[in-house]
């Protein structure tokens, strides 16, 4: 390599090195002081809202064929710019409060949660399986792929339990990112007790461990081997792919991150096996989200929007009562949004499209 070579080298890992600044830099406790992450609808919105659902009620047959067009807010477009805004250069993180979701069966509220996200963004498809608008709730009774999982690790299969298996149970969700732009979350019911999401700033994190252990920093720059789990992607031939926990382009931090994916592709012949320092760099990072993070209850009508670039997030283990109907459900978007950042070079891999602005991210729907 020539000198030439080797400056430019040194610019980028020096770039990566630079502690990221912003609004998107924060502990939970600050966050929660300055309570300038919640959000209240504006006056006039939710008659805006239910104008437009009126308008379409006795013509919808399935929620996702709903355009911006067909759903018009136009009251509500500097509302929604302001969002995307705050959530690309400001917290990354907002909770919208005060829905009222009790006036509203459950296809309404999936067709009016679909209407709004069509006015911050493009929905991505959220499994190979067509999944496009979740519905994140206990299904580890219901037979399917979710309590067979559950089951085979419960009696002695030894495997890593499956992402979607851990969301779709009562029990906690480990610190992670979705593969999108930004993650919404409308809470149409709760359960008696529990699920209280956790919030950690991923700009905070990267600079914490670069200022404790610029070491471990380094191997969270660099690749760790991920799974595609056939639950989620379908069946593939590109079963592994590797990608750094933290890259940072023009100033801009972004992570996809979940142990989860980590552990599962170890599981895969021929994936390197991991070494006691990215253990060790994974394990620190977990430990500083964890004492970092915010911790905060949905209450019924709760919309939470979440830049995954910047913000982790996770849940505490929560409890249903199927026998009154006091069961928790959250109705989930996965978006692309038009103010999106440029990501770093090598995360096509994952998004598909890095360029800002761009359609990316989701899973590509089995043909």
């Amino acid at each position: 390599m020539n000198r030439a070579s080797e400056t430019i080298q040194e610019a980028v890992q020096a770039a990566k090195a630079a502690p990221i600044t912003g609004r998107c830099v924060w502990t939970g406790e600050e966050l929660a002081a300055s309570g300038d992450w919640i959000w209240r609808w504006p006056e006039g919105a939710m008659d805006e809202i239910d104008t437009a659902w009126r308008a379409i009620a006795t013509r919808v047959d399935e929620p996702t064929r709903i355009t911006a067009a067909d759903f018009p807010l136009p009251g509500l477009r500097d509302f929604f710019d302001a969002m995307l805004a705050e959530l690309e250069d400001g917290r990354g993180a907002i909770r919208l409060t005060g829905f009222p979701v009790e006036r509203y069966g459950r296809d309404a509220l999936r067709a009016i949660f679909w209407g709004i996200g069509c006015h911050l963004g493009t929905a991505v498809h959220q499994t190979a399986h067509g999944e496009i608008l979740g519905e994140v709730r206990d299904e580890s009774g219901d037979g399917g792929i979710v309590s067979q999982q559950i089951g085979a690790k419960a009696t002695g299969d030894e495997r890593v339990l499956a992402s979607r298996a851990r969301a779709r149970s009562t029990g906690p969700l480990r610190f992670h990112t979705d593969r999108c732009d930004v993650i919404a979350l409308l809470c149409a019911a709760n359960g008696i007790e529990g699920g209280v999401s956790k919030l950690a700033s991923i700009p905070y994190i990267h600079n914490e461990i670069m200022r404790r252990r610029p070491d471990l920093h380094a191997l969270l720059c660099q690749d760790y081997w991920r799974s595609r789990p056939d639950d989620e992607e379908g069946p593939r031939h590109d079963k592994v792919f590797a990608l750094p926990v933290f890259g940072v382009r023009d100033g801009k931090i972004s992570s996809q991150y979940s142990r989860t994916y980590v552990e599962q592709a170890q599981e895969i012949d021929g994936v390197p096996t991991l070494t006691a320092a990215q253990n060790e760099a994974l394990d620190l990072l977990a430990e500083i989200a964890e004492e970092n993070c915010l911790q905060a209850p949905f209450a019924e009508g709760d919309i939470q929007l979440l830049n995954n670039h910047v913000v982790y997030h996770g849940r505490t283990a929560y409890a249903d009562d199927r026998a009154s109907g006091k069961t928790r459900l959250l109705m989930r978007l996965w978006l692309s949004v038009p103010n999106s950042r440029t990501l770093p070079d090598g995360f096509e891999v994952l998004w598909g499209a890095t360029e800002a602005g761009a359609l990316r991210g989701g899973v590509s729907p089995a043909a």
